[in-house]
């Protein structure tokens, strides 16, 4: 008799059991509805105001199409270089530009680049990276001690400065290349490398980006602390201040060596001399050599030394994309 009541109160406890766990199953169905309820909801009020939540983002097809005409816009140049630059002489005045050659003749337009009239081109890319080192480096450089001195510290004519920088900006670099021109010549200068590198030590716009983001990255009470140790102003820059200015130094570095990469005006009026001539000098030359009397046209080689000549630039950017991105949006956001 009680083994039977045991068996009957063991059966009542799986009924139970098995119960239960179908209620908490259909209550879980239905608290999944409830949220697949919300989500449209949210997205439909989303749609209706005309944004999209963070948590809950709307594609926009509009967008994903410009996006896609900008990238093509963009990567256009690129490939129509590196598909014309596997063809020979031949095949680039004999076949549709999009489209490859009979021959793939890539490494030999290469070694051709660098051997043609006597390996000039890499005495032009050796004069570009010299360039580039000592004036853009030297422009980054003064940008960021400036730049820092003028958000660190307070001294008389401050505003001025600020006024000077700002009126710099807005002029542009090709209308003082003239008078960049008979100053050197008056000093003796032009056609020499000086004529490149000292102005390309100017960078007013790399000066205000540090003044800003030194304002921004450096907190004034770090400054403090460090003096209050007795650490020297020049300890205290090189040691707290300059790690902290990493991502803007590395934005001004990249604006200063793009523009002193790409620099054309500046040495075609400063330079008479092929030997010290730019890369960008030089392919100008090679493009127009055709035009000449007796010319010879050698458009694969000017394309094969375009796409050698901004391989570097493309390097540096995809290796100092993270900091060239974090220091464009310094200050971008008041806490």
């Amino acid at each position: 008799m009680s083994n039977a009541v045991a068996s009957s109160a063991t059966r009542l406890s799986d009924a139970e059991l098995r119960a239960q766990e179908r209620a908490a199953k259909k209550a879980e169905k239905e608290r999944q509805k409830r949220i697949a309820r919300d989500e449209a909801a949210e997205r439909r009020r989303s749609a209706k105001a005309g944004f999209a939540n963070v948590n809950n983002p709307r594609r926009s097809t509009l967008m994903t199409v410009l996006c896609a005409i900008f990238a093509v816009y963009c990567l256009f140049p690129f490939v129509y270089l590196m598909i014309n630059a596997t063809k020979t002489q031949a095949d680039f005045t004999s076949t549709f530009g999009l489209g490859f050659g009979k021959s793939f003749a890539l490494w030999d337009n290469i070694v051709t680049v660098f051997t043609y009239q006597e390996g000039i081109f890499g005495r032009w890319l050796i004069n570009t990276l010299l360039y580039v080192v000592v004036g853009a480096g030297g422009a980054t450089l003064l940008a960021i001690m400036g730049g820092y001195a003028l958000a660190k510290f307070r001294f008389p004519g401050r505003k001025a400065v600020f006024a000077v920088i700002i009126g710099s900006i807005s002029v542009p670099g090709i209308a003082l290349a003239v008078p960049q021109f008979l100053l050197f010549a008056k000093l003796g200068l032009t056609n020499t490398p000086w004529a490149m590198i000292i102005p390309s030590l100017i960078s007013p716009f790399g000066l205000y980006l540090m003044w800003i983001f030194s304002d921004q990255a450096v907190p004034t009470e770090l400054l403090e602390a460090a003096r209050v140790d007795g650490a020297s102003e020049w300890r205290t820059f090189w040691t707290i201040s300059l790690p902290l200015l990493a991502p803007g130094i590395v934005t001004t570095a990249l604006f200063t060596i793009v523009a002193t990469w790409n620099n054309y005006f500046l040495p075609l009026i400063m330079l008479k001399d092929a030997d010290w001539y730019p890369l960008t000098i030089g392919l100008n030359q090679w493009k127009d050599q055709a035009s000449t009397a007796g010319g010879q046209a050698i458009q694969n080689l000017v394309i094969t030394g375009s796409l050698i000549t901004i391989i570097p630039l493309v390097i540096a950017f995809l290796m100092l994309q993270k900091y060239w991105q974090s220091g464009l949006a310094a200050g971008a956001v008041k806490e």
